[in-house]
């Protein structure tokens, strides 16, 4: 079967759909572009399950590629027989294809080969095949012990035997975790899993990547195995034979080289495999977790191009506060001391002076440190032009600031400054400026830094570039940073535009994006349609409308004598349009569809409209908090065991999942999302672990 059956079966996507995503891939498209411009070759595939079958078709490469080198090995040694090749060739996961390798592998010295060294191979095999009774019965007792070293081996290696073992791992197993003595005191922070077990096919992601972190910190001590008992009932069913149990002595022998065969053998081997099963499984799920949040983040409404002044809170340091034009541009930066014994009055001055000199229209206030404190003082502020007063999420800004990227954009400029001025962006548009971030330190996720970091940053990744190109990206004003995310472009690329844009002046058409250095035909195809111009010369660069459809809209504006400005803003002239007259073999309802509706809404912002929150105006620390209060708050972070919520106390609240919703639910996410505005009963609060316990129910509920 080949390569694009193999994946139709798996996925339950048609051939032809399959196939036109492997060949669109292969030429260089890229995800976004697949989905938005070639609907009609893979039948309205979404951007998840063109990425599932480009996934699925780099894991079938990737067996085929050590299919191949276990070919080539066994070959070497003319050990590629008929049997084994077909076994081989019709292996349809790694698992199985490293069973059937296993006897023939070129394995380090082990107990098996040294007895084999010294003569003991016909002991083994007539204990093992009740051939000859006679020679055990003259065999020493270190003779007998080589002979059960070759047949725990072979046993070891019984591809049959390890599939149904590897069954009763997958469904019994029982993962035990236990406290390291003499550790219960530093280790106080993995309490509930001192004494812990339940059956490993039930363990919740987070729990599992939980129980590993503990291990692996030296707090804990973990087995994951099925009764012992269980296991080699088991293999004595599949090895023993009824010519073993004919001779006392060599069932005996049997029985012992089985029970060593497990605890030496396959007990480690199985346990080790299905702690990777489990560890890719948890992985899987966490990574999920990060990137549904990211994606949430990322789409978080954005306030829009508004003349912003950023604080970033401290006590001792001062606040340092920027300026910034719409277009995030730095005009002025300065430190105030708002709190006391500083000049309170004199801080206000200067803000005040601030807001009227720049015309700000907000000012976004940085989430930690002294960041209530802060709030509370520019609230009271006496303002002549009244500016809107937001908290902004500013996890990862210190980051930022240190950044490379930060260092290329402010190069006379200390950290705090640009940290603040990463404050005040992010109010203006979250996308624009987390896209300079690491992922890894936005801080919405789970054991993100435990799971397969690989895995990890391809699923970031992803979700970053399907992002920005959902929302699409303006030529003229963005980074080379939010750039190098746009279909097609990358880093290099998107240097060279921005490069062209400083020597040429801004681009009036996207047209003029073939004359940036190295930006080539295929590049433009990929990019051009999540570009965007704002009151570009042709209005269809200010839109999602494909510059390759270009010629087949003014054909229509032909047709119906009209402009394509006019086709823009006349909705019932759009709806009369006879799509079905301009159905081509390249081009099908779906993109003709696609196209009327980009005409309706030209470059629209998909994100939601933002809206303004504040937290309680009397609630600022922990020591504020009361069980029974019911509170405003922002989801931070949602987990597969609950959510995360900020209710302007400098430390987040857990409410988990029992208590998202009236009726149990099993997936936070299908209930809240992070960046979500809620209200919350505050159920627990717990000072020494530092702790607070919040509900979402609609009745003060708490366990």
């Amino acid at each position: 079967m080949d390569n694009i059956n193999i994946i139709s079966d798996s996925l339950g996507y048609r051939h032809n759909s399959v196939k036109a995503v492997l060949d669109l891939l292969a030429d260089g498209s890229t995800v976004p572009f697949i989905a938005r411009y070639r609907k009609e070759q893979t039948g309205s595939l979404d951007e998840v399950a063109i990425a599932k079958i480009r996934d699925t078709h780099t894991q079938i490469l990737e067996l085929s590629k050590r299919r191949n080198v276990i070919i080539a090995s066994l070959s070497e040694r003319d050990l590629y027989k008929s049997n084994l090749k077909n076994s081989i060739n019709n292996a349809s996961s790694l698992k199985e294809l490293e069973d059937l390798y296993l006897p023939y592998r070129l394995k380090r010295r082990t107990r098996a080969t040294i007895a084999k060294e010294n003569g003991l191979q016909p002991l083994a095999d007539s204990i093992f095949n009740s051939a000859d009774i006679s020679l055990l019965k003259n065999a020493d007792e270190q003779s007998i012990l080589g002979a059960r070293d070759i047949i725990a081996e072979k046993i070891s290696e019984n591809t049959q035997l390890r599939k149904k073992l590897r069954e009763l791992y997958a469904t019994q197993a029982i993962l035990v975790s236990k406290v390291v003595k003499k550790k219960t005191e530093c280790a106080i922070k993995y309490k509930d899993y001192f004494e812990w077990s339940e059956n490993a096919s039930k363990v919740p992601s987070h729990r599992f990547l939980a129980i590993l972190r503990g291990e692996s910190e030296g707090f804990l001590k973990v087995q994951i195995r099925p009764a012992q008992i269980d296991a080699l009932r088991l293999m004595q069913h599949y090895i023993i034979k009824s010519k073993h149990k004919n001779h006392p002595l060599i069932y005996s022998q049997i029985k012992q080289s089985i029970e060593d065969a497990y605890k030496r053998l396959l007990a480690p081997s199985m346990e080790t495999e299905l702690r990777s099963v489990l560890k890719e499984n948890a992985d899987e799920d966490a990574i999920k977790v990060f990137t549904d949040n990211l994606r949430e983040l990322l789409m978080a409404p954005p306030l829009g191009q508004k003349a912003i002044l950023a604080i970033d809170p401290g006590f001792r340091t001062g606040c340092k506060v920027v300026c910034l034009n719409p277009q995030g541009k730095l005009l002025y930066n300065t430190v105030i001391y708002p709190q006391a014994p500083k000049s309170v009055k004199n801080s206000e001055q200067i803000l005040v002076d601030l807001v009227d000199k720049y015309m700000i229209e907000a000012i976004a206030i940085g989430n930690g440190t002294a960041s209530r404190e802060t709030e509370s003082f520019v609230r009271q502020c006496n303002f002549k032009r009244k500016p809107i007063i937001v908290q902004v999420n500013e996890s990862g800004a210190s980051i930022y600031s240190a950044s490379d990227i930060a260092r290329a954009e402010f190069p006379n400029d200390d950290i705090t400054v640009r940290g603040a001025v990463s404050i005040g962006r992010r109010l203006a548009d979250p996308l624009a400026e987390l896209v300079k971030l690491d992922p890894k330190s936005i801080g919405v996720g789970q054991y993100q830094h435990d799971v397969d970091q690989h895995k990890l940053k391809k699923g970031l990744d992803d979700t970053v570039v399907s992002c920005v190109n959902a929302i699409g990206v303006e030529l003229n004003t963005a980074s080379a940073y939010l750039l190098s995310y746009v279909s097609g472009l990358g880093m290099q690329l998107a240097q060279n535009i921005v490069d062209y844009r400083n020597e040429n002046g801004a681009f009036t058409s996207k047209a003029q994006l073939k004359k940036v250095k190295r930006l080539g035909p295929k590049a433009f195809e990929q990019s051009a349609g999540f570009l965007r111009i704002h009151n570009a010369k042709n209005p269809l660069d200010s839109s999602g409308v494909h510059p390759e459809r270009y010629p087949l809209i003014e054909q229509i504006c032909k047709d119906y004598q009209t402009n394509i400005a006019d086709l823009m803003q006349d909705a019932t002239l759009r709806s009369s349009i006879n799509l079905s007259k301009y159905i081509t073999n390249d081009v099908g309802l779906p993109t003709l569809k696609d196209i009327i509706v980009e005409l309706s809404k030209p470059g629209r912002d998909p994100r939601q409209k933002f809206e303004l929150f504040s937290f309680a105006t009397d609630i600022n620390t922990v020591d504020d908090l009361k069980k029974g209060m019911r509170l405003p708050g922002i989801v931070t972070n949602v987990t597969n065991f609950g959510a995360f919520v900020d209710v302007g106390v400098h430390q987040d609240g857990l409410v988990h999942i029992s208590q998202l919703a009236d009726k149990f639910v099993k997936d936070p996410s299908a209930i809240v999302k992070v960046g979500q505005k809620v209200k919350v009963w505050v159920c627990d609060i717990d000072k020494k672990r530092a702790r607070i316990a919040l509900s979402l129910r609609s009745e003060y509920q708490c366990d």
